[in-house]
């Protein structure tokens, strides 16, 4: 079918990203917002746009008769989903059908069979695709589901049937915990996909996330491109991809292919598709579930390929047939995938919100970065908090790696804390540089990496901190000892880093000493994003950015945000276990539960919150007696609201 004008129907990076590509093929593109992303770098890429609603998902991104609206005011004869939202909804699918626009996507049975976990797993069984044993009827009684796990045995495995991402997922090692377990990930099911339909699964303990990428159009034509290896994972949300994976051989590749585009022709499959299979220690296979859409981690396979998917996507869509044939696929090098999110591995990976202050992606031979930021934006708690992709590519998988660790630490990001210092970790992890990471990794090889706990920076920077304040304080006040007699004190804070120094300036060098160590340093030059400055006789170019009350320096892909406290008053500061319970971001309250006058035990959850389409669980830090509480299910709160307070 034809088609001139495409909307896509999403946010961020892969709404940039679909953009680019849907211009390079001569397209008209419009894009959707919300009111929190009336100034966010999609809406300013596409040739229009349309204000769908408030920030609330359900009343924008998932709102299809406000995205149809906008398609029809704007003479949009196409929707391009991208991926989460409404891409694996086939009630859209359908509506879109209906009033004559292109779904840029599969038919809609096939969105409807492959959204459900449940019917999807029957159906890859009478296709004779190798299934995990398990429990996938439609009676849903807790009496039942509770009746098949004791059956099924442990460890046990609770998916969502709708959706993906890890949300409505549980391990469950320990039979006492079923019930609860039952009950949080229908809930989380419920609140991300509106179905809290689930399954029941024997985990395969220490496998390996391998995906196969298929392909179909509307003439029959079914090929795979290749795998991805998505092992390295955190409460079952990538972290890491690459293709080729490094624990498949050719011959494995070749039947997982088969067993993917048999997969892919049982529903009789048209566009981009993945099917997800965990690969066991002894090479057997099983299917996990198929995703129709674009995923997340398709770069890689575009860099190894040299194909461009949403190009194939969208040229399927018009009826033209597959532009290559299965033996005419080539992989070429290895490229591996990171994805960038707002949030601290220190806090137990929560999300964070804040003012993009700057964003300065890297760049650099085979080094590619698919992001929606702009300078300005503000990352809100409505949305996920993945905010960037930064992809490799090398002729061998150890070129792709090192590549990779650079452009992490090259890439400079002021405002909002993130996980870049975890990411470059993982890389440079030997588990992980020897290819040898399941998705255990991350709980086990790694689960002591210092990058998982708050970063603590060495006097050195506090140091380099110290003179650039300086330096800038006597821009400011043209005041400083022209001799070594005398000297400036300092008090600075980085985190929960405090540190004292004191200054003096000889010639052109400052000597600044913090804790026992002296320093010295001499700044050469200034630019409007760096300075270059010599640190002990080492000199070296560090990002920087200058806020009227903080100074942030970019230390090898860490963020850290300096402010001089010399004249503040020390405060007393709360302890963890002063007994007010506060929300740890932006976000919704889902559930109270405690009362004035109960008591409470330490690490008992008292609040369940909602955010960045997540679930929260906010414990007690102390026993004893709940004083108050000034929140309600339902409640939007800002970052550190005082929720409620336990007297002990």
């Amino acid at each position: 079918m034809a088609f001139e004008k495409i909307l896509i129907a999403n946010r961020g990076e892969i709404a940039c990203r679909v953009i680019r590509t849907a211009r390079s093929l001569g397209y008209r593109t419009v894009a959707v917002y919300s009111e929190a992303d009336s100034d966010a770098r999609h809406v300013a890429l596409a040739d229009e746009a349309v204000c769908i609603g408030p920030a609330t998902v359900s009343q924008s991104y998932l709102n299809a008769d406000a995205i149809l609206a906008a398609a029809q005011q704007t003479g949009a004869d196409a929707v391009h989903p991208g991926y989460g939202f409404l891409s694996e909804n086939s009630t859209f699918a359908q509506a879109c059908e209906a009033v004559g626009i292109t779904f840029i996507g599969p038919p809609v049975n096939a969105i409807h069979l492959m959204g459900s976990k449940r019917l999807s797993k029957i159906a890859m069984q009478e296709a004779g695709v190798p299934c995990i044993p398990g429990y996938e009827g439609a009676d849903q009684s807790d009496a039942t589901l509770t009746g098949e796990a004791e059956r099924i045995g442990l460890p046990l495995m609770i998916k969502a049937s709708a959706g993906g991402g890890g949300r409505g997922m549980r391990v469950v090692t320990d039979m006492a915990e079923v019930a609860e377990q039952l009950r949080s990930a229908r809930a989380e099911a419920k609140n991300a996909f509106g179905s809290d339909e689930l399954i029941l699964e024997r985990a395969v303990m220490r496998p390996r996330h391998v995906e196969i990428q298929v392909f179909g159009d509307q003439h029959g034509n079914v090929i795979h491109l290749g795998e991805r290896d998505c092992s390295v994972q955190r409460r079952h949300q990538k972290v890491v991809e690459e293709a080729p994976s490094p624990a498949v051989s050719p011959e494995l590749r070749a039947k997982m292919g088969e067993a993917a585009v048999n997969a892919a022709k049982s529903c009789q499959y048209v566009g981009a598709g993945t099917v997800e299979f965990l690969l066991a220690e002894d090479g057997s296979f099983y299917f996990l579930e198929m995703n129709t859409r674009l995923q997340v981690e398709h770069p890689v396979t575009e860099l190894v390929t040299g194909l461009d998917l949403v190009a194939w996507q969208i040229r399927v869509a018009r009826g033209e047939v597959l532009p290559l044939t299965q033996d005419q696929v080539q992989l070429n090098g290895h490229a591996i995938e990171v994805r960038l999110y707002a949030e601290s591995p220190s806090q137990n990976f929560m999300p964070q919100t804040g003012p993009v202050l700057a964003w300065r992606p890297a760049e650099g031979d085979g080094v590619r970065i698919d992001h929606g930021l702009r300078e300005g934006f503000t990352v809100g708690s409505h949305y996920d908090p993945m905010l960037a992709k930064i992809i490799a590519w090398g002729n061998s998988r150890e070129d792709a790696r090192r590549r990779l660790i650079r452009a992490i630490e090259d890439t400079v990001l002021f405002g909002v804390q993130d996980n870049r210092r975890f990411l470059a970790a993982i890389l440079r992890h030997p588990v992980f540089a020897a290819g040898g990471a399941t998705t255990a990794f991350l709980g086990s090889d790694f689960g002591d990496d210092p990058s998982l706990t708050a970063p603590k920076p060495d006097d050195s920077l506090f140091a380099i901190a110290a003179s650039l304040i300086s330096a800038g304080q006597r821009e400011e006040l043209r005041a400083w000892h022209s001799s070594d007699h005398g000297g400036q004190p300092l008090i600075l804070v980085a985190g929960d880093e405090r540190r004292s120094a004191m200054l003096h300036r000889d010639g052109s060098l400052t000597r600044v000493k913090v804790g026992e160590h002296e320093h010295v340093i001499e700044l050469h030059g200034t630019h409007d994003q760096s300075v270059e400055i010599s640190v002990n006789g080492v000199r070296r170019r560090i990002a920087i950015l200058r806020t009227p009350h903080q100074l942030w320096i970019d230390h090898q892909g860490q963020a850290l945000a300096f402010s001089d406290q010399t004249h503040i008053a020390v405060a007393a500061a709360e302890g963890p276990g002063s007994g007010q319970l506060r929300a740890p971001m932006d976000g919704a309250v889902i559930a109270v539960r405690c009362q004035p006058g109960q008591n409470v035990s330490r690490g008992e959850v008292l609040v369940v919150m909602e955010a960045m389409k997540m679930e929260h669980s906010l414990k007690a830090s102390v026993d004893g007696v709940v004083a108050s509480v000034g929140v309600k299910a339902g409640d939007q709160v800002k970052g550190k609201q005082i929720l409620l307070t336990v007297e002990h």
